[in-house]
């Protein structure tokens, strides 16, 4: 299978002035060359097939952002090698900004005072996409979501929802190579989530689009990635398909209980009583969550344990979960 992006030991170093406080020090940063160098992506790398949806996970301030600004030609790296579709970004910026398409947070690329049909045939004429090719395109939006309403709609009357599916739909409109998307479900509804999911999916399947998918939302990865690459500190911790990723976690269990009584207060207890049988324990309005290893403590151990002392209405025994897999992995890394 053809590699469409192929990234080579890609380091990007920032020079950071070392701040003084106050009104004196801000002065004097003036004629500072007090500087720091901080290494926001260090030594990636990294081969994506075309067709692949790929999951570029990570915590705040990871590099993700600094990785994808490097992939689309923002950026420059300091060091290192990087082709997509055959093209060096940031030295053939306007090639390789033909061949992808971008959802970056809370930035559209649709005019705010026009209907959504007039932004595509805006985008239309800066891509110069042949008429029958747009034609097809449009076809194909009408027949995987119903757009025929927001067509006319001026984007300004748009919901959230309705504005991240018109630009999601104006990422593909031009049939790129590569589209990445930059949190596309952050703050909206599990209908609008579910719709966008199997809108992405479905172009992804049916024009072979390669995705670069960032996000918090573990129901993204899950629905829609083959494949996620984790990094934190701008270091790669890990790159392959999620059972794969599960597998060094085989023997976690997620055992809910729901606890007669407050919850929260039953939980601040259970913190207490079961922390010599190394497990992590969250709650929220109806269980507690208790993560157990069994290779140090056994599942019906910690059940016994709570029992002695909590009256259990109901329980539940779940595979540990793919969020909790990358929490952990953020916590402590994989061998």
């Amino acid at each position: 299978m053809s590699k469409i992006i192929e990234i080579k030991n890609i380091s990007k170093e920032f020079k950071v002035l070392n701040r003084r406080e106050g009104l004196k020090g801000s002065i004097r940063d003036l004629f500072s060359r007090d500087y720091k160098i901080v290494k926001a992506v260090d030594n990636i790398s990294m081969s994506i097939p075309q067709g692949e949806i790929v999951g570029y996970l990570g915590p705040n301030g990871a590099g993700k952002s600094t990785t994808i600004k490097m992939m689309t030609g923002v950026l420059e790296p300091t060091s290192g090698e990087i082709l997509v579709n055959g093209n060096v970004p940031y030295k053939d910026r306007t090639k390789n900004a033909q061949e992808i398409g971008v959802v970056f947070g809370q930035r559209s690329q649709l005019w705010w005072a026009l209907p959504l049909i007039e932004s595509f045939r805006l985008l239309k004429d800066i891509y110069q996409i042949p008429d029958d090719n747009y034609n097809n395109m449009i076809s194909l939006y009408k027949s995987l979501v119903d757009i025929e309403d927001l067509l006319h709609k001026p984007v300004r009357q748009m919901s959230l929802g309705q504005r991240t599916l018109s630009d999601i739909l104006a990422a593909f409109l031009h049939n790129p190579k590569i589209v990445f998307l930059d949190e596309p479900t952050i703050g909206l509804d599990v209908s609008m989530k579910s719709k966008i999911r199997t809108l992405i999916h479905a172009l992804n399947k049916e024009k072979n689009t390669t995705v670069i998918l960032t996000t918090h939302d573990m129901g993204d990865v899950d629905a829609l990635c083959q494949r996620i690459v984790i990094i934190d500190k701008g270091k790669m911790l890990y790159d392959n398909d999620i059972e794969h990723l599960k597998g060094f976690f085989g023997s976690y269990r997620t055992l809910k209980v729901r606890p007669a009584g407050d919850i929260g207060k039953q939980a601040e207890e259970l913190e207490k009583e079961l922390k010599n049988l190394s497990v992590s324990i969250t709650a929220d309005e109806e269980w507690i969550s208790i993560l157990v290893n069994e290779e140090k403590s056994k599942v019906m151990e910690v059940l016994g344990t709570i029992q002695k002392t909590h009256d259990i209405r109901d329980m539940k025994l779940e595979e540990i979960s793919t969020e909790e897999v990358i929490k952990k992995i953020y916590e402590e890394g994989v061998e």
